[in-house]
């Protein structure tokens, strides 16, 4: 199954095909700063699940550190999906596929959140261990 998202104008169009590796909610400041909101909903994709289908030329890249390549629409400014090299995935942030059924499991550097959440997911106080965080489980 295909599930197709565009930035904020619709000049640069993606594709994610299949499901996704996990889906959940980031709360460090970067990931806030970066949306604009108190919390970034993720879906993470294998690069190869992932293709700019239109508008590949409006592309742009923004890279703060190594861990994370933020790409956005130079036309519009509208956020697409964050490479994430180190861990050989690609967020495809959940509000540029509108038909995907994002189902959450996790929220992860929930030591930093600024929105407290009660709804029976785990929250990590950062990363879990196999992306080289402490893996560590903050209460509710």
């Amino acid at each position: 199954m295909a599930h197709m998202g565009m930035c904020f104008c619709g000049a640069v169009k993606i594709e994610a095909e299949g499901s996704p590796e996990a889906m959940g909610y980031c709360h460090c400041r970067s990931c806030r700063s970066w949306s604009g909101g108190p919390v970034n909903a993720f879906t993470l994709w294998k690069p190869e699940a992932v293709k700019v289908t239109s508008g590949e030329e409006l592309v742009a890249t923004f890279q703060k550190t190594d861990r994370s390549l933020r790409q956005y629409c130079s036309k519009c400014g509208g956020h697409l999906m964050t490479t994430h090299p180190s861990l050989g995935l690609i967020d495809v942030y959940a509000a540029t596929l509108p038909a995907l059924a994002f189902v959450p499991s996790v929220h992860i550097n929930y030591a930093e959140t600024v929105l407290p959440m009660q709804d029976g997911l785990r929250k990590l106080k950062d990363f879990p261990t196999e992306f080289g965080g402490s893996g560590e489980v903050i209460e509710e």
